[in-house]
């Protein structure tokens, strides 16, 4: 089967690079091992430059329509879906803001929200597509959004790919429990089409029997989640009691799910014929482990990075955190990072008039080396509390992170954001949004590893 790809919401090309093996400068402009046919990258939030699109464009080029139009960035809601040329893979990273850690479970809209409503773009792409196998990935939190009627949106989501005649697998990957250098835990979903070889050959090794056999189906299942299945080969986890396997079927339409569905998804599970298997698995790794020591600069570092002293702390480095419910203490104290990092109980009222106290714990003024960096997101490089400060290797002063830290960091090559095209002339990207992109992106490093098991796939595909 040809390795063709479409790539949605691809912001700087997170899925193209782990999919091609790019590492490193050197491996741009080479032969890639899968051809991506089109792609799409539009952020209604920029206003004039497409900063994500025009990186992308930058690397690798852009891809026409069927019509011969460059529809790239356009708004994926308005874009023709059956112009997209014929492709076997469909990848995506799909917007996660309403499902964030980033904001409270409770505030998060899910599938009503701005963001979450361009599911149903995939979902009108794989309609019209028919693609056999389908990658996706999101926010840990997708299993349980939303808050007031808990794993509504991913039931819909695999309701949908049911609908479609597809087998769906995820598994919410840690990069970090498997040697990589960011604690970043993401959802990954993996569908195929039931009229596969990869179908027949996963029910034939698990002795898949029916739909209807829901109990006899337990062992069966357990072993699409423990040893045949994709994530099962591709990241490894301990044997698990498939006693301990929740089972539920999905209500036949959308509508009476989407009123009506509420399920507790563990980590890991398959879909298959409308009945969803889900289990808690661990993961099983011993070897390496990349930290954030390993991928930080250890010759000079330029001048911006560094904090002033002043910055840092509002007392003295041996405080800890701070507390401000014995009084306020004053601006200039609260902008310094042992404050905004430090632990807080803060009396505030509700917009209802409610008075509640406000508070947070403390977490490290300075990142641990040794460790694999906490996950980053959007905010990286501003200040806020998310944003890593580390200890320069060369002057051992306190910093953030360079942009090609933060690349590093998602298992990017150096500098894979530092420049755009924008029309038709190279630019440099800012460095707030270089660090902005590197939040929004994916782990290349595991996308990497899922490419070993795809490319064995392809290849036994009709």
């Amino acid at each position: 089967m040809k390795k063709t790809v479409c790539e949605l919401f691809a912001g700087v090309g997170g899925f193209r690079c782990g999919l091609n093996n790019i590492k490193t400068s050197k491996d741009y402009g080479k032969k890639e091992k899968w051809d991506t046919v089109w792609f799409s990258q539009w952020e209604p939030a920029e206003k004039k430059t497409q900063y994500a699109h025009d990186c992308y464009v930058y690397r690798f080029g852009t891809c026409l329509d069927k019509n011969g139009e460059d529809t790239t960035n356009y708004n994926i809601e308005e874009v023709d879906k059956s112009t997209i040329p014929d492709f076997n893979l469909l990848v995506g990273g799909f917007p996660c803001q309403d499902y964030s850690v980033a904001s409270s479970l409770a505030t998060s809209k899910g599938l009503e929200g701005k963001k979450g409503i361009l599911w149903w773009s995939i979902r009108e792409t794989v309609e019209k597509k028919q693609p056999p196998f389908i990658l996706l990935e999101n926010v840990d939190r997708l299993l349980k959004s939303p808050a007031k009627q808990r794993g509504r949106d991913f039931g819909i989501i695999l309701a949908c790919l049911r609908d479609e005649g597809y087998t769906v697998e995820w598994r919410v990957i840690n990069a970090a429990e498997y040697g990589y250098q960011q604690r970043r835990r993401r959802t990954f979903i993996f569908a195929y089409r039931n009229d596969t070889k990869y179908a027949e050959d996963v029910a034939d090794a698990i002795q898949y029997i029916n739909k209807s056999k829901l109990e006899e189906n337990r062992q069966s299942m357990n072993r699409v989640l423990v040893h045949d299945g994709f994530f099962a080969e591709t990241f490894p986890v301990y044997d698990v009691d498939s006693k301990q396997m929740k089972i539920v079927e999905l209500p036949e339409g959308i509508g009476e799910l989407s009123e009506e569905f509420e399920f507790n998804f563990e980590n890991t599970g398959v879909m298959k014929d409308g009945v969803v298997y889900t289990t808690k698995t661990m993961p099983k790794y011993e070897g390496n482990v990349t930290t954030l020591g390993d991928i930080m600069e250890k010759e000079e570092v330029d001048k911006k990075y560094f904090i002033p002293k002043e910055k840092l702390y509002y007392t003295n480095p041996n405080i800890t955190h701070s507390d401000e419910t014995h009084g306020k203490l004053p601006k200039e104290e609260r902008q310094t990072w042992q404050y905004i990092k430090g632990a807080k109980k803060l009396a505030r009222k509700s917009s209802g008039g409610h008075e509640y106290i406000f508070s947070e714990g403390a977490i490290p003024m300075v990142d641990d080396e040794d460790k694999p960096a906490r996950t980053m997101l959007t905010s990286e490089g501003g200040f806020n509390r998310s944003t890593h400060i580390v200890k320069d290797k060369k002057t051992g002063n306190i910093r953030l992170l360079t942009a090609g830290e933060t690349e590093r960091i998602q298992g990017f090559p150096t500098d894979h954001t530092k420049y755009c095209l924008v029309n038709g002339e190279t630019v440099e990207m800012p460095l707030n949004k270089r660090r902005f992109m590197m939040g929004n992106a994916l782990v290349v490093n595991l996308v990497a590893d899922m490419e070993k098991t795809l490319d064995k796939i392809f290849e036994l595909e009709q």
